[in-house]
Order: C-alpha cells, then structure tokens, then sequence
C-alpha cells in the first residue's frame, strides 16, 4: 500500500490521521425575528419592536460551529437565487466554510419568521423553500463529496429521503454518521443501519424508542434499542442536566456546566459540531461530549443562533 492510498483509509482504520474532513448536508435558513411586549391576537396587527435578521437553519449552524471549534469542513445545502440564498453563501464563505458543492433551486431560500414577546415566550412560522427541494437526485449528484468525507453530520429539516441516501453512500464509503434527529419525528427503521452516532434529546428519544424515560434503567433500555436497530454510538443530551455517552457497552454520564443561560437556540447544534470535530481530533465519546458541552454552555449565554455559537479561542478562555 503506497502513501496515496492510506491518505484515503477512514477514520476507524487510520486513528492517527490529521485534518480528517467533516461534511455537513442540511437546512439554511434566514431566521426573521420581532422582538414586542406581546404577541399578536389572530386578526390583530400590533407594533412591534426591534427587528433581527440573521443566518440560521440546523445545518448551517452545525456546520458553523464545527468550522469555529477547529474543524475541516464543507457544507451541502440547497438555496433560491435571492438575497437570502446570496447573504447565506457569502457568511459561509467568510466563516472559511467550503461550499464548493452547494446546490441551488427555482423555490426561494428558506425563511422562519419569528415572534417573541417580553418573556421569552414564541411563535414561530417557518417556509422551508428550497430546504423542501433538496432530493435524492441532489443526493446522488454529489455522492462523491459524501465518500470523500470521513466525518458526515445529518439533521432532519430536509426531506428524509435524501437524509437516508446521504447516510447510505456514506455508510457504505465507511464514513461515520452522525444524525441529529431535529426537529423530532417518527423515522423509517431502514435509517438506523446507516448511523454511527445519534444524538437524540430526551423527547426524540422516548419518540423514537418508545421508552419512556423516568429512571436510569429506562435510559438503559432506550439505548439498547438504539444498538439493536444498528446504532453503535448513542448521545442523548438532557439539557440543563448533561448528557448520557453510550459507546461499546459503557453508559457515561457527562454534567452540564451551570451557567447564566439567556438563550437556547442553537446550543444543540454548537453541541453536535463540537462532538464531531473532537472525534475528529481523536478524543473518545465521552471526552467529545464533554468538548462539546463547554462549546454549549457558551452558546445559550448569548441571544441568538449563529451569533451565538463559539470559536475554539472562546473554548480555551473558558477552560482557563
């Protein structure tokens, strides 16, 4: 075997291999938000506050927070030619995100316009666009970026065929999957055989599973269900609590870090970057999970999604 070919032997063969290649395909959105003392009765108009646009969308954010935590990655997405779709390229091209593959629709770029009043409380509508457009055909067309890959993330806010055949290339490319099963809904049992890591928060889980989770024994259950339907890895985040690392027979609980949290949005998917650029960088499960909840608990102490998430010079400030 000569030098070029073991460049090209995955992750699992070849642990020590350096700036392994995280490919991300998934939903970009432009998220639109009114900021008022209320939210509006339905047939009332009320004026509102202050308004904020910015880049959003879970794959997107995933791929943003992998690229800011260290990593090597490319992002697949499908946009409109519009505004929206032009703003969006042009911030992964500064983020230094490679979009060398990036696929574009007839639809308008996805938008989610939401409302906030004075509590935090919500209500959010979102157009998924040309998110609803990326197809199996899509799939195909970049099949060799997916092999190419060593590391490829997954969401559920495009259509679930074109999830399962991205997992499929790449399950059979030897790629390690990592799905993150947002937003939440039931899947087709087929998917589970192409994934190497899931990470479900608790209500995906017990949807999936069937497992209601009320005592440790049930997340134990849970977790086995994962492994039988063919899920080697298993992170199921908990929020405010931690999470449970599941790797090789071995149930690990990982603490959440106590902060001041002002803000949820895309602490979950600074979560799954950060998991995959530690794996990425040869740390174990549970030390990728522990990365990835100080990468968190810098997220929700910020108002927003990508605004929000992390660099790795954030990271090691707040190791110190």
């Amino acid at each position: 075997m000569n030098d070029i070919e073991i460049q090209y032997i995955k992750h699992k063969n070849n642990p020590t291999m350096v700036n392994k290649k995280i490919l991300v395909i998934g939903s970009s959105n432009t998220d639109m938000t009114i900021k008022s003392d209320g939210l509006p009765l339905p047939g009332q108009t009320i004026l509102g506050g202050r308004f904020v646009m910015g880049p959003g969308g879970k794959g997107a954010n995933q791929a943003v927070a992998a690229k800011r935590l260290g990593g090597d990655v490319e992002f697949i997405c499908k946009v409109g030619h519009d505004i929206f779709g032009k703003n969006a390229t042009d911030g992964y091209k500064k983020e230094g995100i490679d979009i060398s593959h990036i696929l574009y629709s007839t639809d308008p770029s996805g938008v989610a316009l939401i409302l906030v009043d004075k509590t935090g409380e919500n209500v959010i509508s979102v157009a998924p666009g040309a998110n609803g457009d990326l197809s199996v055909e899509d799939i195909e067309s970049i099949a060799d970026a997916i092999k190419e890959s060593d590391y490829l993330i997954l969401q559920l806010e495009i259509p679930i065929d074109a999830v399962i055949r991205a997992a499929q290339i790449a399950h059979e490319a030897g790629v390690y999957v990592i799905l993150n099963p947002a937003p939440a809904c039931e899947l087709p049992s087929k998917i589970f055989q192409y994934i190497s890591l899931i990470t479900p928060n608790q209500t995906e889980t017990e949807l999936m599973t069937g497992v209601k989770l009320n005592n440790e024994q049930s997340f134990v259950t849970a977790v086995e269900s994962f492994n039988r339907m063919g899920v080697k890895d298993v992170i199921i985040t908990l929020g405010s609590k931690g999470s449970l690392v599941c790797s090789e027979g071995k149930h690990e609980f990982v603490p959440a870090i106590k902060v001041n949290a002002v803000d949820a949005t895309a602490a979950g998917d600074t979560f799954c970057g950060a998991v995959c650029v530690a794996l990425s960088q040869g740390k174990d499960l549970k030390e990728a999970a522990a990365f990835a909840t100080k990468a968190a608990s810098l997220t929700v102490q910020k108002m927003g999604a990508q605004d929000s998430i992390p660099s790795i010079t954030d990271i090691n400030m707040f190791s110190n």
